[in-house]
């Protein structure tokens, strides 16, 4: 196994999540070095990590002002599905972001950091979202009709808790009245995220978030920037009448989200912390989803054949429900890596020992 896939395998287990617990190089090569299975200069190892940090489908993520690295969460995939936010209308010049530019890195940093606040706000509000990443990988353009960029989960079976800061806990009592008398527990939203609406492809977002929506409960649609255009509401209004869809803006343009920390940070702001980014928004509901529909889980469980996202949201709910309690998925995914890591550590034994 050459060095590069070795650093692939050994860095999820030594690097932190938050870059503000970023780890020097200096000291990275020292916890990297016992590990491998030959041994290398300080100054290979320093060129790959340079190297790898670079690569957005690398474990390796540096902190971009100051030193030290961490471990990388928007990888490939997260990235894909950042372009989707922005996939026509957010340049500078109207149309499609051109591929390959400094243009395309501000809006694919602006639509990563608009996602991280989305799911820090929504997890506010005691609501939980879960994350489509590898969708738009592949088929992209099909897939933005079939596939939402959200799904968020309330729970309702989730008991109040105490404090505003501790986490939601599942009442089981609730919960068993539910099963009782076959209602869900649970309520499914679809959400589409755009950084922006324009004239040009306004009823192409919202039938793409109607489209997606076919399984949940509702449909939503969250804007970053502001929605100020009285003939765009309009037609936001009319179309939501018609069917059903949700439409919200948070009054984040361009520059607000340039000025915010990397989507990382955001992820591991204390809710304190967070408090601040919260005091920025300027959050206004425009249209209400309509009422009443149920969620489709034969559907869900369909596409989870095929869909490798849909097979993570399928076990993650599943999961909360046999063990009784709310998972978030950021810990579902979590206990995921450290099933994987154990595996590997497992693996590595019996080569060793072979």
């Amino acid at each position: 196994m050459n060095l590069r896939d070795q650093l692939k395998e050994i860095l999820p287990d030594i690097l932190p999540r938050n870059p503000a617990q970023a780890i020097k190089g200096t000291e990275l090569i020292e916890l990297v070095k016992h590990r491998l299975k030959q041994d290398y200069s300080d100054a290979t190892l320093r060129y790959h990590f340079s190297i790898m940090s670079c690569d957005p489908s690398s474990p390796i993520a540096k902190v971009e002002q100051g030193q030290g690295y961490y471990l990388r969460t928007a990888t490939i995939h997260t990235m894909n599905s950042a372009r989707n936010l922005f996939r026509a209308g957010d340049g500078s010049n109207g149309g499609r972001v051109p591929m390959g530019t400094a243009e395309l890195d501000r809006a694919l940093g602006r639509a990563s950091k608009f996602r991280a606040v989305v799911q820090r706000y929504l997890e506010s509000l005691q609501q939980f979202p879960f994350v489509f990443e590898e969708s738009f990988s592949v088929n992209a353009e099909a897939n933005r009709w079939r596939i939402p960029d959200l799904a968020v989960v309330d729970w309702l079976t989730a008991e109040e808790p105490a404090e505003a800061q501790e986490p939601v806990a599942m009442d089981k009592r609730k919960l068993e009245i539910h099963r009782r008398m076959g209602e869900s527990p649970l309520r499914l939203s679809s959400v589409k995220l755009r950084l922006e609406l324009n004239h040009d492809t306004l009823l192409e977002d919202l039938y793409q978030c109607l489209s997606a929506s076919e399984w949940a409960n509702a449909g939503e649609l969250l804007v970053a920037d502001s929605i100020d255009d009285q003939q765009m509401l309009e037609e936001i209004n009319r179309f939501s009448a018609r069917h059903g869809i949700g439409v919200i803006s948070f009054g984040l343009d361009a520059d607000m989200l340039d000025d915010m920390p990397e989507p990382a940070a955001i992820e591991n702001l204390l809710p304190q912390e967070f408090e601040s980014i919260i005091s920025l928004l300027r959050v206004r509901r425009h249209t209400t989803p309509a009422l009443g529909r149920d969620h489709d889980w034969q559907h869900i469980t369909g596409a989870a054949v095929e869909n490798a996202d849909f097979a993570r949201l399928e076990n993650w709910i599943s999961r909360s429900l046999l063990e009784e309690r709310i998972i978030t998925a950021r810990e579902f995914d979590e206990l995921g890596r450290d099933a994987a890591k154990t595996a590997n550590a497992a693996k590595n034994a019996r080569e060793y020992v072979a």
